[in-house]
C-alpha cells in the first residue's frame, strides 16, 4: 500500500500551484480491523439532502448552474465576508501569510460551509474550519 505524508506531497508541489487547490487534508489510515465497523456519521441521504439545500442557495445567490467556488471578486465580497470579523488570533494570522489567492479560495470553501450549515452569513467558526482544510499551507508557513 502507498501512503504518504503532507510533508512528503508539500516538498513536490510548489507554493502558487497549491494556492490553487481549494482542499488539502492528511487522513489517517484505517486500521484493519475497523474495516468492517458499522459507518459513523450521517447518513448518505442526508448528507445529500444537506448538499442539495446548499446548492439552491447557492443558485439563488449566483444564478442557476453557478456555485460558490465560480464567484467572482465582487460577489466574494458582497457574500463572503467573515460577519462578525474571524478571530484576530486564528484568521488574520493565516491571512497575513498567506498569499491572496489561497485566501479568496478560504473565503469560497467558508461560505460553502456556511450554506451547508444553513447559516445566512459566514462566521469566525466557518472560516476556521475552511482554514483547517489548508493542511499544506500549514506546512508551509513552517
Amino acid at each position: 500500500m502507498y501512503s504518504t505524508s503532507a510533508g512528503a506531497v508539500h516538498a513536490r508541489l510548489s507554493g502558487p500551484l497549491l494556492d490553487r487547490i481549494d482542499l488539502h487534508v492528511e487522513v489517517a489510515a484505517v486500521k484493519y480491523r475497523e474495516l468492517g465497523a458499522a459507518p459513523s456519521g450521517d447518513s448518505s441521504a442526508t448528507v445529500a439532502t444537506r448538499i442539495a439545500a446548499a446548492r439552491a442557495r447557492q443558485h439563488t445567490r449566483l444564478g442557476e448552474g453557478r456555485c460558490n467556488a465560480e464567484m467572482h471578486a465582487r460577489e466574494l465580497h458582497a457574500c463572503a465576508r467573515p460577519i462578525p470579523p474571524a478571530p484576530r488570533s486564528s484568521s488574520a494570522r493565516w491571512r497575513s501569510s498567506a498569499l491572496a489567492r489561497a485566501y479568496t479560495r478560504v473565503l469560497k470553501v467558508a461560505r460553502t460551509i456556511a450554506d451547508l450549515a444553513g447559516a445566512e452569513q459566514i462566521g469566525a467558526a466557518h472560516v476556521a474550519e475552511a482554514i483547517r482544510y489548508r493542511a499544506l499551507d500549514r506546512e508551509r508557513r513552517g
